[in-house]
């Protein structure tokens, strides 16, 4: 159902540290390593939003030898985080 669907989407989105991982991601591919230092959080907790995100299909990611690599591969969600970034900026829901 598409309601069920939009719900998972968005419940993938529901932690800041999601939401870091996607805007991490928006301007490209990134491996594991690169994202867990830079958010600067644990890989295994990393590993764990990752696989959340995963499961949602809002990331998806790509083997190159012992790396993983991740990238965005619902490219709506930035532009959906972007747009409420504009209006949590405006001080809208204060």
């Amino acid at each position: 159902m598409r309601e069920e669907r939009l719900a998972e989407i968005f419940k993938a989105l529901g932690h800041p540290t999601r939401v870091k991982i996607v805007e991490y991601l928006a301007d490209g591919e990134k491996c594991v390593k690169d994202i867990w230092q830079e958010i600067g959080v644990p890989q295994p907790t990393v590993s764990q939003h990752i696989n959340i995100l995963k499961n949602a299909g809002i990331i998806s990611f790509r083997k190159d030898g012992v790396k993983t690599c991740y990238r965005v591969e619902m490219p709506v969600v930035i532009e959906i985080l972007k747009l409420l970034e504009k209006e949590v900026g405006n001080g809208a829901g204060d």
